[in-house]
């Protein structure tokens, strides 16, 4: 049974920074690919940014890039997103994501077959 569990979320005022993590559990973490999503109210999930499964080069979405970085602890079975000067319009849920075996990991939720339950981030100006 896989299973994802987002923590590090919260309220912070413009500039701040958060560390978002990811724990996973029930595959052998290393050989898939991993995303960030964030949603909110009455829009389509979005993709924040996509690591490989063999790691190399992350995509990250033109909003965040320069901000936030991805990043992954295969002996942990953990993936992060560092999250640096936050901005209001970062305000969503935001979600981990479980791609499939030795894939690059896709921009699209259909791409991913695993969610965790989401952890608000919440950026006052």
């Amino acid at each position: 049974q896989v299973a994802l569990v987002e923590s590090g979320g919260g309220l912070v005022q413009a500039g701040d920074s958060l560390r978002l993590s990811c724990a996973a559990s029930g595959r052998t973490f290393s050989s898939y690919p991993m995303g960030w999503f964030r949603q909110t109210r009455g829009k389509e999930r979005e993709c924040v940014a996509t690591m490989h499964w063999s790691g190399g080069i992350p995509y990250y979405a033109e909003s965040v890039k320069g901000r936030f970085t991805i990043s992954r602890d295969n002996a942990k079975n953990t993936v992060y997103l560092q999250m640096n000067s936050l901005k209001p319009q970062d305000t969503a849920v935001y979600y981990c994501a479980l791609g499939r075996l030795y894939e690059s990991g896709g921009l699209s939720p259909a791409d991913y077959d695993y969610w965790g339950q989401g952890t608000q981030v919440t950026v006052s100006s």
